[in-house]
This record gives structure tokens, C-alpha cells and sequence, in this order.
């Protein structure tokens, strides 16, 4: 994703004063040739990095047990902060996942995106608790 602006590499770096920083990455950023931390990435692109890194893992647990698929994969709000061109990314990824057999399952709260995916469970709260609805094949209009 990102149009293959970004790789993600991994670095043996410690956190302050020798700490558990657990995986340790980097972004090599393909147009300056330059690795930088990841904390450097705007909200968009750690989006877009942590949705990439997610489908990798997911394919690594897969070879290595065996070919046991992990066919669902949620993803949580994010989607928020992407620009145009990388929301159709994100959606385009999310679709060749869901047309492949996984189910996709995105927690947001952005219109734009209900008005894009069809099949929804809706959940509205109330004084009385929360709400459930199943709208299947048909998107919310955005508000």
C-alpha cells in the first residue's frame, strides 16, 4: 500500500536506557531512500502501515501452521484520517480480501465509509442499552 512508497523493516534498536520495545521497526521511505521511525508516519500512513503489517502477519501464521487461514480480520477506526486516493487504496485491499473468502470487519464511524460498505451490523445506543440492526446489501446513506 502507500503505491510502494513505504517499507517496513526491522530494527534491533532498544528503547530508552536499554527498555523492552518489543518488535522494533522502521519505515524506509522509497522516494528520499531514507529509514526513519515510525512515529514519523502522519495518522494516514500508520494506518495504512499497521493494515499492511496486519495481512502479513496473517500470512505468515498461515505458512507456518500449515496453511490454517486466519479468515477474519477486523479492523478498527482509522479510516478517518486517510485522504482520498488512500481510502480507495484501503477499500480496494479490503475488497480483494473479502472477494478471496475473509471477512472483513471495520469499526468506524466515518460516513463517507458506511455509504461504501453494504452489508453492516449497526449498533445504536440508548438510554434503555444498545441496539442491533443487520442491514445486509444495502448502504447507509451518509449523514
Amino acid at each position: 500500500m502507500g503505491n510502494g512508497r513505504y517499507l517496513l523493516e526491522h530494527t534491533d534498536d532498544r528503547a530508552a536506557r536499554g527498555a523492552r520495545s518489543g518488535l522494533g521497526l522502521r519505515v524506509l521511505d522509497q522516494w528520499t531512500g531514507r529509514a526513519r521511525d515510525t512515529s514519523s508516519l502522519s495518522g494516514g500512513e500508520s494506518f495504512m502501515a499497521s493494515l499492511a503489517l496486519a495481512l502479513g502477519l496473517a500470512d505468515a501464521v498461515r505458512e507456518e501452521s500449515g496453511g490454517l487461514d486466519l479468515g477474519t480480520l477486523f479492523i478498527d477506526e482509522g479510516f478517518g484520517s486517510l485522504d482520498d486516493d488512500s481510502l480507495e487504496q484501503v477499500l480496494t485491499v479490503l475488497d480483494g480480501l473479502r472477494e478471496g473468502g475473509r471477512a472483513v470487519g471495520v469499526v468506524s464511524h466515518v460516513a463517507d465509509l458506511r455509504a461504501r460498505i453494504p452489508h453492516q451490523v449497526v449498533v445504536t445506543k440508548g438510554t434503555a442499552g444498545s441496539a442491533v440492526a443487520v442491514r445486509a446489501g444495502t448502504a447507509v446513506p451518509a449523514a
